[in-house]
């Protein structure tokens, strides 16, 4: 017979342990120095080895350039012939005597509006063609005929359409850099998850909801491709269109320059329309690699 516990038995029982506290260790930070060494660093990678080969290739267009007989001047005098326009930029002597400053914006002006129609159109009929089998068998034959033109080819019928500079160059930049777009995006669209598709269906979104949640998100990367790949040429479009139509603008400026015989003129301005050309792209790129969350190409 099993006997009761005793008073005595229970109280002398051991008591739990107390649970000993836990000190978080939050880890140690490098110091400042060794943080802004490292920042010097990976700037370094990233700018000397560019530079060095600035140097070396303006180093020898010097050396070849000024040889006697020489059809293009060399960088010395390039700078020495353009130094007014390089350090004032804003001067405005009124109709097409204008700084370098007026061209540029007048042509990225130009560029801004026809490239904004063309990104809204050209997602919209990626969208279409990615999403549907029929609109894909019916439009893609005509795009990629169209997108085989060259863009100068276009304006002599803008021209005769718009019987206007400004709307004929706009409609040039709309219509060379929309299928880079509409290509790119119907990729994406048609490269959506499958799994994607399931989980819409199980949740049962309507169409708009897919739209915003599914499609846009899957297809951002292609889509930021496509529109990388059009703001350069709608750059190179509005440099062409702007030397035949006149006006102020970057293009009408070199051909004006080569009219002129001013050779270092149009070097220059050569110069700033590839700066200007790379800053566009950068920034096209970073504002994918935001919104795509640092999965877009950059």
């Amino acid at each position: 017979m099993n006997m009761p516990a005793t008073k005595i038995e229970v109280e002398t029982a051991a008591p739990a342990r107390a649970a000993t506290p836990v000190v978080a260790m939050t880890p140690k930070r490098p110091p400042r120095s060794e943080t802004y060494a490292r920042v010097v660093r990976e700037t370094a990678v990233r700018v000397i080895p560019p530079l060095v080969v600035i140097a070396l290739l303006t180093l020898v267009w010097e050396l070849v350039c000024r040889r006697t007989g020489s059809a293009l001047p060399p960088p010395s005098k390039v700078f020495k012939d353009t130094r007014e326009l390089i350090f004032d930029p804003f001067f405005d002597h009124g109709g097409i005597d204008k700084g370098l400053f007026w061209h540029l914006s007048a042509s990225l002006q130009r560029v801004a509006f026809g490239y904004s129609l063309s990104a809204i159109a050209g997602i919209a009929l990626g969208v279409l063609v990615g999403q549907s089998v029929w609109a894909m068998r019916g439009l893609d034959p005509l795009f990629q005929v169209l997108r085989t033109i060259p863009p100068l080819a276009w304006l002599p019928l803008s021209l005769a359409a718009f019987r206007d500079g400004q709307p004929s160059a706009i409609f040039v930049i709309f219509i060379t850099s929309i299928w880079p777009i509409i290509i790119n995006t119907a990729v994406g669209v048609r490269n959506i998850p499958q799994d994607y598709r399931n989980v819409a269906a199980v949740v049962q979104l309507n169409p708009l909801e897919f739209f915003a949640k599914i499609m846009i998100p899957a297809a951002a990367p292609y889509i930021f491709t496509g529109l990388r790949i059009g703001i350069g040429l709608s750059w190179l479009a509005i440099i062409a269109a702007e030397m035949l139509i006149g006006g102020v603008g970057i293009g009408f400026f070199i051909w004006d320059a080569w009219n002129s015989s001013h050779i270092s003129e149009i070097i220059l301005a050569l110069f700033y329309v590839g700066i200007v050309g790379f800053v566009l792209d950068r920034l096209i790129a970073g504002l994918g690699k935001i919104v795509t969350r640092g999965t877009a190409q950059s």
